[in-house]
């Protein structure tokens, strides 16, 4: 079970890990911190991470379209490239990004062996 964090523990826990990232930069690296630094640090930042995760949640794109566009920036991929990735043509990746075409079942197949994206969240949105 996660612990849950206020929002005031939040905020010390990120002004004393951004503290500590300071004392990183001035030192020099993660490497000159002091064993009491690393695992201060360490704290915080897990403090930080848990406390995120449980209020600042991005929602997953609800159309096969905003994901093929999340998994081109997030692998920083041009259409075109894309398109090879999937084994498909740059006028069918281009016809199912603009929603003239529905995507294929080979297709969706593709996008979730190779871009990794869950199968039944694409069998939910098309």
């Amino acid at each position: 079970m996660k612990q849950v964090i206020s929002k005031k523990e939040f905020e010390i826990a990120e002004k004393k890990m951004n503290d500590l990232l300071a004392v990183v930069t001035l030192k020099g690296g993660f490497d000159f911190l002091t064993k009491k630094e690393s695992a201060e640090l360490n704290k915080y930042t897990q403090i930080v991470k848990t406390y995120e995760d449980m209020n600042y949640t991005i929602a997953l794109p609800q159309t096969v379209q905003g994901l093929i566009e999340l998994k081109m920036y997030e692998n920083k991929l041009k259409q075109k490239e894309l398109a090879k990735m999937l084994h498909t043509t740059d006028t069918k990746l281009s016809e199912i990004m603009h929603n003239k075409r529905k995507p294929s079942i080979s297709f969706l197949k593709a996008m979730h062996l190779i871009l990794g994206i869950d199968g039944n969240l694409l069998l939910k949105i098309v």
